[in-house]
């Protein structure tokens, strides 16, 4: 189990990591909306506004590429929870725009892979 410092530590990282991948969003012209929703069914670490579309965008990050890319780990159940949480939020409006998810990587040396509608959800 990991200790009180080691969770502190892995949450700081984990905020420093959704905020760069917001300034680098940003730079792309997309626009914040909410960040680190969260409900009972699931959370959505960053909704922005990309023109006329809200993306729901999940932050992965990997110190190395040794197993695999960060964006690679976003499993079929993570999406499922990723898109219950969306759901959850889009009660909320008045009307429901076009949405997408999105998954933004982030590797060694801080290296960005976005990936714009990275999954769809199976109807």
């Amino acid at each position: 189990m990991a200790s009180p410092r080691c969770a502190d530590s892995r949450a700081e990282i984990g905020q420093a990591k959704e905020q760069l991948a917001r300034q680098f969003l940003e730079a792309q012209g997309l626009r914040l909306v909410e960040k680190n929703y969260r409900c009972r069914l699931g959370e959505v670490d960053l909704i922005m506004r990309h023109r006329d579309v809200l993306a729901f965008v999940e932050v992965r990050f990997r110190r190395s590429s040794t197993h695999g890319a960060a964006g690679e780990t976003v499993t079929r159940a993570k999406q499922a929870r990723i898109a219950r949480a969306a759901a959850h939020y889009l009660q909320q409006l008045h009307h429901t725009p076009p949405c997408r998810f999105d998954v933004v990587s982030i590797g060694e040396g801080d290296r960005i892979e976005w990936i714009a509608d990275a999954f769809r959800l199976q109807t």
